[in-house]
């Protein structure tokens, strides 16, 4: 009988789930897709359940791969930032406030009334899709369900709460570094920020080792032991094995990351900066319209994902035609909250396949730019590119040429989770180093 060890990956818009053998081997992978909902323009919520439903659809779906299997432990992943109020059985209160929701924009003038020290030691841009403008927006919005929460969770810690009913209400650092409520040079809560919100310091979670086993969940007929899990990006990282180095992962948004990064006060700087899935830290730009803006040229211009990146690489060029991907705005450094997107600089000459090249070339020009905010390793070390807009040749050959530095592509699904299953791994005492498919090396373009 063969040792497996799940990851399961909660994402924005779908859970993916992989079993991960010991020796290194994705087995068997599975994908419930959801969507979260709009109530409003500035709005992006989701009803709690519906996780884990997903999380259920994709273990049956998983379920005939693992006969014959011993699944050892499973570990978790999720979309940083988002908000969950639950009462002390781990039960949601209020549908979950994600990233994507700016609704809290008027929240953060709290967070800039704080003494600068304290402001600076939460090291990161003020944004209102962190989960501490959201709680404060809640706090004063929704007071009621604010006063019935025993806790506020990260998504991540929400699934895992409906699956170990009787665990502890806790998060882990990756994940709450990414909230604004925490003093990243300190390593924990901010007294201030939490002030700032509005909520009392005792709704925010304890914080534990993303490897520690936190209970065990009754799956694939046995008592699973269940860690604690960590934040999607930095999983991520541990699953490419980027250690001191820089990857950008391009998928819906796109998270331009340098590790190694040394901690140090900043106030409201241009990129981020959170810890990792272990003790390290990691730097972070991050952009909003990454994959979702070429998800949206691909239906006004009639192409599936490939015919885009086909017809973009037909030309030599865009033939004048500039395209600007911040479709949602931006979280600011790139591009600023209001901001918009669209072509511009279109001729008579232009087609159809040059309309396509501008809009590969505009979101490649906004990765570059994110990545000129951050201090890039000296060695000149090619750059690892992960996610599904990376797949693409084209793509990869511009990025070699915005970046200046050679790229190679990690060709892994779910990244994420199986980041989440070598958590699972550890934190059963067992070292399992994933097999990594990295791609040819592709050099810039004088």
């Amino acid at each position: 009988m063969r040792d497996v060890f799940l990851g399961a990956d909660l994402g924005t818009s779908g859970l993916k789930l992989v079993a991960l053998e010991d020796g290194g081997a994705v087995v068997a992978e599975a994908e419930a897709g959801y969507d979260h909902d709009r109530p409003a323009p500035d709005r992006a919520e989701i009803d709690v359940a519906v996780w884990r439903r997903a999380f259920d659809t994709a273990l049956a779906e998983l379920g005939p791969a693992l006969d014959g299997a011993a699944v050892q432990a499973l570990g978790l992943s999720g979309q940083m930032h988002g908000a969950v109020l639950v009462d002390a059985a781990g039960r949601a209160v209020h549908p979950a406030l994600l990233w994507p929701d700016s609704r809290a924009g008027a929240e953060l003038a709290s967070w800039r009334r704080l003494r600068r020290d304290d402001r600076a030691a939460l090291a990161n841009p003020l944004v209102p899709g962190m989960t501490g403008p959201m709680v404060a927006w809640l706090a004063a919005h929704e007071p009621v369900a604010v006063a019935r929460a025993a806790k506020v969770l990260l998504p991540k810690d929400a699934l895992r709460a409906s699956l170990v009913p009787d665990g502890p209400l806790v998060t882990d650092r990756s994940d709450a570094s990414g909230t604004l409520l925490w003093d990243v040079p300190v390593d924990a809560w901010s007294g201030a920020a939490a002030r700032a919100a509005g909520i009392p310091f005792d709704l925010l979670p304890g914080v534990r080792p993303a490897a520690e086993v936190i209970g065990t969940a009754p799956l694939a007929g046995g008592d699973v032991p269940v860690v604690v899990g960590a934040a999607d990006t930095p999983l991520a990282l541990l699953a490419a094995g980027t250690v001191d180095g820089m990857q950008v992962n391009l998928g819906t948004g796109v998270q331009v990351l340098r590790s190694g990064w040394t901690p140090e006060p900043a106030d409201d700087p241009p990129v981020h900066g959170y810890a990792d899935a272990g003790e390290g830290w990691y730097a972070m730009a991050a952009l909003r319209n990454g994959g979702s803006a070429w998800a949206w040229v691909c239906v006004v211009l009639g192409l599936s994902w490939p015919e885009l990146f086909e017809a973009a690489a037909s030309v030599p060029d865009a033939g004048g035609a500039v395209f600007r991907p911040f479709l949602t705005g931006e979280r600011g450094g790139i591009a600023r909250p209001e901001d918009r997107g669209g072509w511009d600089g279109l001729g008579a000459a232009t087609t159809r396949a040059h309309l396509a090249r501008a809009a590969v070339e505009g979101v490649v020009r906004a990765i570059g730019a994110a990545g000129a905010l951050l201090e890039p390793p000296e060695d000149g070390a090619p750059v690892l590119l992960t996610g599904g807009g990376a797949r693409a040749l084209v793509v990869q050959q511009l990025l070699a040429d915005e970046l200046g530095r050679p790229v190679r592509h990690l060709r892994m699904r779910s990244a994420s989770a199986v980041g989440a299953a070598l958590l699972a791994a550890r934190g059963v005492a067992r070292d399992v180093l994933p097999e990594r498919e990295i791609g040819p090396l592709v050099e810039p373009r004088a």
